[in-house]
């Protein structure tokens, strides 16, 4: 491989990222993994998630800001003072993307809004900004948490069994999408700006990724006036797919079809299962769905659970063993597929976007707070004394501020 395809698809792209947390930090580690230079800059304090530990590392590095933030460079501003700003401004002047996640109308009260100066100023700039719920509207400006936009988006309500109620999504999925929203965004953004010659303003919100993911219950609402129920392990269309007990680990089966379905029944040693008048269709075994999941609880009840998943997923009808987070990633195929990115005693998940001849990789570990200050502001052509009378006045810091 040369040196040119090992940089990254998107080497020489310049981003500077002012988001904190996950959505935003997350678009932009996606991007810095495909070569990208982002130059994260944190406000004086430091990205919150810092703090959100234990576990940290030997240089006092949280596991959950870890996971976000590798492949960046790491200056810290002070941009709610005008020097800070300034300072701001010379970073943007060679970049293509800025990338931030302030409250709605921050920048625009710093003189920093995409319409009134960035594109006056920049015009070629790609500004992405991943906020809540957006701008405008009746709940323009709010903030936005992943919980809070699971329910008011009623990720929530779809989520859990009659048993349990309804219950928070396990992982901060909309704080992901949202981040894979605006990374897209701004490919597309990059992509036109390779017509017209110009950038243009990136919009992702949590609220608007939640409700995308509302597949099927959107369709089935929008077709037929359906409201969700909640089905725990199974599935309002499809059957069986559901979680099953065995001797082992719980396996979860997923007979997407009627053929799947018979060589399941087949697997199971009861092949009749298949022509039980309830179970025939999908329709059928829908209707009939708690006569259908009783009588392959009572059939894999005896299995081990792992080996009988392997097995029918070899035979073609689709099943996962319940698997927890120890396991994955010790996983040899998680191994297989690169997932394990490891560097200087970083271990982390890896880059799922696939390239074969510009792939991703771990370039730099997660760094300390302010650990690039001085030498992206030299490389922005401040001198040291100019470095060191920003240092001194708080503009810049490498060091964090106490609150």
């Amino acid at each position: 491989m040369s040196s040119a395809e090992s940089a990254g698809a998107l080497a020489g792209l310049k981003v500077i990222d002012l988001s904190r947390v996950l959505g935003g930090p997350y678009c932009s580690q996606m991007l810095a993994d495909h070569g990208a230079d982002v130059i994260k800059v944190e406000p004086p304090q430091g990205d919150e998630t810092r703090g959100w530990g234990p576990p940290f590392d030997d240089e006092g590095i949280s596991a959950y800001f870890a996971g976000i933030n590798r492949n960046k460079r790491k200056i810290a501003l002070d941009l709610a003072r005008p020097e800070g700003r300034a300072v701001l401004l010379k970073l943007l002047e060679h970049a293509d993307v800025l990338i931030e996640n302030f409250k709605p109308g921050t920048m625009e009260k710093w003189g920093l809004g995409y319409s009134a100066t960035l594109a006056q100023t920049f015009p070629r700039l790609i500004h992405a900004r991943v906020t809540g719920f957006g701008a405008d509207g009746p709940m323009g400006g709010y903030p936005g948490y992943d919980a809070m936009v699971q329910a008011w988006a009623g990720l929530v309500s779809v989520n859990g069994a009659p048993e349990s109620g309804p219950v928070r999504i396990g992982v901060p999925v909309v704080d992901l999408a949202t981040g894979m929203n605006a990374c897209m965004g701004i490919l597309m953004a990059l992509y036109e700006r390779q017509r017209s010659g110009k950038g243009q303003f990136v919009d992702a919100t949590l609220y608007d990724s939640a409700i995308a993911l509302h597949q099927p219950h959107a369709p089935n609402y929008f077709m037929a006036g359906l409201t969700p129920k909640l089905h725990g392990n199974s599935h309002g269309n499809l059957a069986p797919y559901a979680n099953f007990p065995t001797k082992g680990r719980n396996i979860v089966i997923g007979a997407g079809n009627d053929a799947q379905f018979r060589k399941l029944a087949q697997l199971l040693g009861k092949p009749a299962l298949a022509d039980d008048p309830r179970f025939r269709t999908n329709q059928d075994r829908i209707a009939n769905k708690p006569a259908l999941e009783a009588e392959l609880r009572a059939l894999t009840a005896e299995r081990d659970g792992e080996a009988f998943a392997t097995e029918l997923m070899e035979n073609g009808v689709p099943s996962g063993a319940v698997f927890e987070v120890p396991d994955v990633m010790e996983h040899p195929h998680t191994r297989h597929r690169g997932m394990v990115w490891e560097k200087d005693g970083y271990r982390n998940v890896g880059n799922p976007v696939k390239l074969s001849r510009t792939p991703p990789e771990v370039r730099s570990k997660p760094r300390t707070f302010g650990h690039d200050t001085r030498a992206v502001l030299r490389e922005h052509g401040y001198s040291d004394a100019d470095i060191d009378a920003l240092l001194k006045a708080g503009v810049a810091l490498v060091e964090p501020k106490k609150a």
